[in-house]
């Protein structure tokens, strides 16, 4: 069984590869666990100085695996893991093609840059899920493009292009697939010339006033996640999935 996360440190910059291609990078429970580790052991060595996060296949990552999550077992590593990602202290930067939804969407909210491929397909399927945005989502999208965009794209659910995330600031720069990655790289070696408690440091100033909001954020979005995971609403979306049809959350509606 090939290794979900794939590591590799040249001169600095660490490579993170999501690596389960055949899944869609899909995030399951061993992935989590490793995002968890590999994030808070990068923070402490002095040999990493930037990340960047990637993926194998076509697709960057087709979010949450269902088939081992539930919000409600608090043993599940989702939690610990993106505390790991929000709280590093190093530049992050995603290199992202293909499909990018749900968690695979907003982890890429906690990346300092982010470049995207031309054939970028984001989405943010929370409301049509009959859920609530997570990964403190709901207040770093709309610090990033404007309230007025970030509820748009929120509670629409709708596709995001490559154009539209260059367009709105959720990505940096937009190139061909196969050009994503190495630009991505020779970024990320720009930035681990320099020293890394400068590049720590000036992270740390960067984020700084938005602490705070972040740590309300995940905590009021698990509250609402609480509530809504196994809701009639989020059941209703999950069995029209399954049986491939359009929801009805009208006949939810009492009279």
């Amino acid at each position: 069984m090939p290794d979900v996360l794939l590591k590799e440190n040249r001169d600095g910059v660490l490579i993170l590869t999501l690596n389960r291609p055949e899944k869609k990078n899909a995030l399951n429970i061993p992935m989590w666990e490793g995002l968890r580790d590999i994030f808070l052991e990068a923070n402490e060595d002095p040999r990493v100085r930037v990340v960047v996060l990637t993926a194998n296949g076509d697709n960057f990552c087709a979010g949450v695996d269902l088939n081992d999550f539930n919000n409600a077992d608090k043993s599940h590593p989702f939690g610990a893991a993106a505390r790991a990602i929000a709280n590093f202290e190093k530049p992050l930067i995603g290199a992202v093609c293909g499909a990018a939804v749900g968690g695979g969407a907003t982890i890429l909210f906690h990346c300092d840059v982010v470049y995207v491929g031309e054939s970028l397909r984001m989405r943010l399927p929370f409301v049509n899920l009959g859920v609530v945005p997570e990964f403190a989502s709901s207040y770093l999208l709309q610090v990033n493009i404007g309230a007025q965009r970030a509820a748009e794209l929120m509670y629409t659910a709708e596709w995001i292009n490559a154009e539209r995330a260059l367009q709105t600031g959720i990505a940096a720069d937009s190139f061909a697939d196969d050009q994503v990655l190495p630009h991505a790289l020779e970024k990320a070696a720009q930035m681990a010339q320099w020293p890394v408690n400068s590049l720590r440091e000036t992270k740390r100033c960067l984020k700084a006033p938005h602490k705070d909001a972040i740590a309300a954020a995940f905590e009021v979005e698990d509250e609402a996640m609480y509530r809504q995971a196994g809701s009639p609403e989020n059941v209703e979306a999950i069995m029209a999935f399954l049986e491939k049809r359009a929801p009805d959350f009208a006949k939810l509606i009492e009279d």
